[in-house]
């Protein structure tokens, strides 16, 4: 299930909703004010590709601190 970014068009509330399959759009409403008049954000990458490959950087690493986990 992805996380998508919204903004809501009423009180300017930034926040994330993990989205199922069968939900749609009408059912995602402002985590603080309650509006269902929201827009979907362009969110940032979660990842980089390596210079020279194919694979995101730290994607194959296993548990070290250079992929973020501890």
């Amino acid at each position: 299930m992805p996380i998508y970014e919204y903004k809501c068009n009423v009180c300017k509330n930034q926040f994330e909703v993990l989205v199922t399959s069968s939900a749609s759009t009408g059912d995602i409403v402002c985590t603080k004010c309650k509006s269902p008049d929201i827009k979907k954000t362009i969110s940032a990458s979660s990842y980089r590709l390596n210079s020279g490959s194919s694979s995101p950087a730290g994607a194959l690493s296993g548990c070290s601190a250079k992929s973020g986990f501890s």
